[in-house]
């Protein structure tokens, strides 16, 4: 058994996978289905595309504009450092992207992301309940996730 996220695009779903492959490690596109003559999409484009996202599985479909992708379904990414939050962050929000806050983000796409450093969590996960505390306060005033304040907070 396997769980796949499936995600509904208007028409951008090859691209979108594209890009997504093109910018998270260990990603591939594994299959691409094409509408035929008659078709609810023109001919040739792509149906649904199959691809792998940092090795999990994912399906794209261009199902049209009767569906949103919406923040409701995000995709956490766990950055293993702050350099690997500053490019996914870049690269995500390039090309008309917008960000929120607590290092949530929607892409060009519509497809919502967190991006989070490992660091954060660890921070958040002490026992002290006042350091801990002390970075939940610091991470909430943030957009973009920066584990140099988080660090900073954490230490009083």
């Amino acid at each position: 058994m396997r769980v796949t996220p499936f995600l509904w695009f208007e028409r951008d779903a090859e691209e979108a996978a594209n890009y997504y492959v093109s910018v998270l490690p260990d990603s591939r596109i594994t299959s691409v289905s094409r509408f035929g003559e008659g078709g609810p999409g023109p001919a040739g484009s792509a149906m649904t595309v199959s691809f792998e996202l940092c090795g999990q599985p994912v399906t794209a479909l261009n199902g049209g504009p009767s569906h949103r992708l919406s923040e409701a379904f995000s995709f956490l990414v766990n950055c293993e450092s702050q350099a690997e939050v500053d490019r996914l962050w870049d690269a995500l929000l390039a090309d008309g992207g917008t960000h929120s806050q607590c290092g949530w983000l929607t892409d060009r796409f519509g497809l919502t992301w967190q991006i989070i450093p490992d660091r954060m969590l660890e921070l958040m996960a002490d026992p002290d309940a006042e350091r801990a505390g002390r970075v939940v306060q610091a991470m909430l005033g943030m957009v973009k996730i920066d584990v140099s304040a988080l660090e900073r907070a954490y230490a009083g």
